[in-house]
């Protein structure tokens, strides 16, 4: 009797060098004899050398519901961040994400971290008698932008590194309130169910989270102490650091902000100063498993929408 292979060959060689053996096995419900019996038929029949991917860096993690991996051979990942989300306030750059999200139709849509601002829950006393939204108001217009981001694109992988301010929510009811702890409604997730929280999401052998190191020159810092290309927001600058060595090259790479640099938020804590930021987020391509040199969209006006994508300038 023949068996019919649960993938074909040609799946089965893109996958190998990234899931190795065991990842494959896990993958088709198979054994592990029974992958690396295919691999010695391939190898042979297509004269190839197969290898299992190198997981040096992963050899004492421990799996971890906050850690999420995500397996992906080729597509799109939309990762925008910073949002601030601000009644009242719709950012060309949130606009921009929308409408990519319905275009591109990307596999995976990631949201890294400080969707929210939660100033009035915030560690930090008021300044002077500066205007707060309620943490009320700030959850459902929230929910308003990310229910048009959900719309465009029904079929994806949505996912919410969590950031710092995103976390004033829960350490708030933690602190004066933690006889509620596993109450429905105290925690973030509850009022975003499209959205999985985490702390990271890891596509093959990129990582993204929302932060990771600080400064001028942390895209190439935090790649360089990673090991692996690595996608964060926080810092709001927007921009691409590539690193080359001898395992090849990987990309540290920040968001930016999907909020509007100079608005209600930012003003009375940067008193007003000028801040290096860039208001936009990443396109990521993955092709046969590898991450091609990542894209950003800018915000070049925002009072005329106007954003530029691959040379173009779109209106949003």
């Amino acid at each position: 009797m023949t068996f019919k292979p649960l993938i074909p060959d040609k799946e089965f060689i893109e996958l190998f060098p990234r899931l190795g053996p065991v990842g494959i096995a896990k993958k088709l419900g198979s054994t592990e004899r029974g992958v690396l019996l295919r691999r010695q038929r391939l190898e042979k029949r297509y004269n190839i050398v197969l290898k299992g991917p190198d997981n040096r860096y992963r050899s004492n993690m421990e799996e971890h519901p906050a850690r999420i991996h995500h397996d992906l051979t080729d597509g799109v990942i939309l990762v925008g961040s910073d949002s601030h989300y601000w009644p009242g306030i719709i950012s060309a750059a949130h606009r921009a994400f929308v409408k990519l999200n319905r275009e591109l139709k990307p596999a995976i849509v990631i949201k890294n971290g400080d969707e929210l601002d939660f100033p009035g829950i915030s560690r930090h006393a008021p300044i002077g008698w500066e205007s707060r939204p309620s943490v009320i108001s700030e959850l459902e217009y929230a929910q308003e932008r990310l229910a048009e981001v959900e719309d465009g694109n029904k079929n994806a992988a949505y996912y919410w590194p969590l950031g710092n301010h995103d976390a004033r929510y829960e350490t708030r009811l933690a602190t004066v309130a933690p006889e509620y702890a596993r109450v429905r409604g105290v925690h973030l997730k509850d009022h975003f169910p499209r959205w999985k929280p985490c702390w990271s999401v890891w596509v093959n052998d990129v990582v993204i989270k929302h932060r990771f190191k600080g400064g001028t020159h942390a895209t190439r810092t935090n790649t360089l102490n990673a090991g692996r290309s690595m996608v964060t927001g926080h810092l709001h600058s927007l921009k691409v650091a590539p690193l080359s060595d001898y395992n090849g090259t990987r990309w540290g790479v920040d968001c930016g902000t999907m909020a509007i640099p100079y608005s209600a938020p930012f003003v009375d804590y940067t008193e007003d100063s000028p801040v290096d930021w860039r208001s936009g987020f990443a396109v990521l391509t993955i092709h046969r498993g590898k991450l091609l040199w990542p894209e950003l969209v800018h915000v070049i006006d925002e009072a005329k929408g106007e954003v530029c994508f691959r040379g173009k300038v779109i209106e949003v």
